[in-house]
């Protein structure tokens, strides 16, 4: 449990005060950004503390030790944090402009969008290491100190993600064809492009403006290169710390994604730096979300995110909640984007739920931006475009006044901390349901912007990857007390003995279609939400799924064209009506109901139909089996209704394996357990109501009455190996 507290926003005097109110918050360790741009004078060397007590930041790692915290340090390059040029020294900018990626149409990018592989950059940046790591790595618990784990970069690749900032230079273009050329021979990379790849000339105009013949294999290319060259970056990174000291420490990586207030694209940061962890025991990755409250809305997309980042680590590989969002939210001092007390012991004990292991609340304490060591004209010349206040929104303000949040903020920290034996000891037990995870449906951070072609395969991506359409998938799984994880449909093993939901999207490769086809054939039982995939992600025909499960997808228009889908419209939409068993009853208690999209079927025999089209009756529903397995493909947008997520999933032999009684819709149950058979159940009313709740397991109740939650508050219960009812741990209270 840890807290991020900036010693350089703060002056050295309340360096001492600040620890030790984190200390009374319940954290065990403190992280703090070690920024560039803060330590370095204008003549492109580094004061570390020697001209300027706020740099010290030997002493305060040094009064972390002394308070018995741990530190986690992130010395960037880039660390972001609302700093002037992303946290990268001035020195290197100015003088190595072309640093700078040239994007689109050969428009160079924002100057803190550079290229990470650049000499002159990686030169600059090791010249920063070389004065910072040395210090890190005289403070190692294997030399006395606090220093347990640094974090290398920070947020890689979302610069370029936000800005729409490819890597097109020359250098750049010629490094992509050369990678393309030895994975796949120069024939196939001239034929796809129609280009000779020993015309060097060419191609970086091709491909900084792209035709629409091209454009979507590009789009795969380059983000696939894009991929490998952030993980060769990270690699030297890591390879600098090593080298320089910082051993026997985990190194950790930072993961972006938040947009909009929700984590519904954080996979896609995911999808850009798994490789930089992959295989890597001793790298930790982490989220970083900012989505204000926790609320039913925004549940799909925090769920998923951490479900699918632990879907890509190994199973001796921990991961963890880098920038776990607390406070009030109100980052511009308007009153506006405010959450509520609750809302940060609600995602702190989400991420607990989900296994996160590292847990650093983000900020802790604020302070103040002080100016830079040389004018540079850009308004106020200090560190940081916000202003002299920072962190104004976090439990301890720049003051150091403790906010309503503080105080049900420190309960929860205090009792993890408290009873973090047993946490840690505990892991999710292994649920019936595991959410499909394509990190190619996610390589959506580049688009030509002239390109309509690409803009509509970008938008069904989005629309429907995931956790499905209007992520009611994985809301009914979460709110339905299944508590799925996730697997990499892409790149790692299907599940064994359980249901594999899964949103594919029109677009998936026949590659992973055929794994999806040779596991359910095996036995897999598999349920889908959404249009059924026709093409690739090349946009060419791939029908590997529907061909094996007998299936027609579509319908002939009045017009007397082929229409995948039949979509909503000004005048008119889809309807869907459940379908009625031999004894005239439904097979869903539930009405007619509207949706905005749906994939009219024809299915052969030995399917069974669940719903169809009101007009028309096509079927947009069927469970059929194929092998030894099983298939239920939902092809509607259909609502969040217990009804139907719950027969569908009973039909493929998938039950929680607590079951969940409650007043209201929207809590969340997550059961773990340890080896000694200490079990502990995570409890979280999402919703804004208060709701009772009970509990059982293999028909016995777990609880001896009902739990009583409040809106958007939780719990967590204990029950030893021989005692058949659960106690209350923790409760969360948001009022003294």
């Amino acid at each position: 449990m840890s807290g991020e507290v900036h010693y350089f926003r703060l002056d050295p005097a309340v360096w001492a005060d600040r620890l030790d109110q984190a200390v009374a918050t319940g954290v065990t360790a403190v992280a703090t950004y070690i920024p560039w741009v803060v330590h370095e004078k204008p003549d492109g060397t580094f004061d570390l503390g020697e001209r300027h007590p706020h740099l010290d930041v030997g002493r305060f790692l040094d009064l972390c030790a002394e308070r018995g915290l741990a530190v986690i340090a992130r010395p960037g390059p880039f660390v972001m944090v609302e700093l002037k040029n992303e946290g990268i020294g001035y020195a290197v900018v100015r003088e190595h402009p072309e640093i700078r990626r040239t994007g689109w149409d050969g428009v160079a990018g924002p100057e803190g969008v550079v290229d990470y592989l650049h000499p002159a950059f990686l030169a600059a940046a090791r010249r920063w290491y070389e004065a910072v790591l040395p210090l890190l790595a005289a403070r190692l618990p294997a030399r006395g100190g606090a220093v347990v784990g640094v974090q290398l970069d920070n947020e890689v690749g979302m610069l370029p993600w936000v800005t729409n900032t490819p890597d097109l230079s020359d250098a750049a273009v010629a490094d992509l064809v050369a990678d393309l050329v030895a994975a796949e021979g120069p024939a196939a990379v001239a034929a796809r492009y129609g280009l000779d790849p020993a015309g060097a000339a060419a191609w970086g105009p091709a491909l900084r403006s792209p035709s629409e013949d091209v454009v979507l294999a590009l789009h795969r290319d380059l983000g696939r290169w894009t991929r490998r060259r952030d993980a060769r970056y990270v690699r030297v990174l890591a390879g600098w710390c090593r080298e320089l000291g910082v051993t026997g420490v985990p190194l950790l990586v930072n993961v972006h994604g938040s947009s909009g207030g929700t984590a519904s694209e954080f996979p896609l940061g995911i999808s850009q730096l798994s490789a930089t962890w992959a295989g890597a025991d001793d790298v930790i990755p982490g989220s970083d979300l900012y989505v204000g409250d926790l609320t039913l809305d925004k549940l799909p997309g925090w769920w998923a995110a951490h479900a699918f980042l632990a879907a890509t680590t190994g199973p001796r590989q921990p991961f963890g909640a880098l920038e776990l969002e607390v406070g009030s939210g109100d980052y511009g001092e308007a009153l506006a984007p405010s959450s509520g007390p609750e809302a940060g012991p609600m995602k702190l004990q989400m991420a607990l739920a989900q296994g996160a292991t590292v847990l650093n609340c983000y900020l802790l304490a604020g302070g103040r931006n002080p100016v830079l060591p040389e004018p540079v004209g850009d308004g106020n010349d200090r560190i940081a475009h916000t202003g002299e206040r920072h962190g104004f929104a976090a439990p301890i303000d720049p003051e150091g006044h403790l906010s309503p949040d503080h105080a049900p903020l420190a309960r929860i920290v205090t009792a993890v901390r408290e009873q973090g034996d047993l946490l840690r000891r505990v892991r999710p037990e292994t649920p019936p349901v595991a959410l499909g995870f394509v990190p190619d449906h996610y390589m959506t951070e580049f688009r030509y912007p002239p390109s309509a072609r690409e803009a509509a395969f970008v938008a069904d991506l989005e629309r429907y990857r995931g956790s499905g359409p209007r992520e009611v998938m994985t809301r009914a799984l979460v709110t339905g007390g299944y508590a799925p994880d996730a697997v990499d449909v892409q790149n790692g093993t299907l599940p064994t003995g359980r249901v594999l939901a899964l949103a594919p999207t029109p677009f998936l490769d026949d590659g992973i279609q055929a794994r999806l086809v040779a596991w359910v054939r095996a036995g897999g039982r598999l349920l889908l939400h959404g249009p059924l995939p026709l093409r690739d992600m090349l946009d060419r025909p791939a029908t590997t799924l529907v061909d094996a499960l007998g299936l027609t997808v579509g319908r002939t228009s009045p017009s007397g064209d082929h229409e995948p889908l039949v979509r909503a419209t000004p005048t008119s939409r889809p309807f869907v009506v459940p379908e009625r068993l031999p004894d005239g009853a439904p097979v869903w208690d539930v009405a007619e109901v509207a949706v905005d999209v749906a994939q009219p079927l024809t299915v052969g025999p030995g399917a069974t139909v669940l719903a169809r089209l009101t007009h028309g009756g096509a079927p947009c529903a069927v469970d059929l089996p194929l092998g030894a397995g099983r298939v239920v493909a939902i092809t509607a947008d259909l609502p969040c209704l217990p009804a139907i997520w719950t027969d569908a999933l009973d039909r493929l032999g998938a039950r929680p394996a607590v079951q969940v009684q409650s007043t209201v819709r929207g809590v969340v149950v997550v059961p773990a357990a340890a080896e000694d058979g200490t079990r502990v159940v995570h409890v979280m009313n999402v919703s804004p109501w208060p709701a009772r709740v009970a509990l059982a397991r293999d028909g016995r109740d777990l609880l001896r009455e009902p739990l009583a939650l409040p809106g958007r508050v939780g719990a967590w219960l204990v029950q030893r190996p021989d005692d058949p009812v659960a106690e209350v741990a923790h409760l969360t209270r948001v009022t003294p």
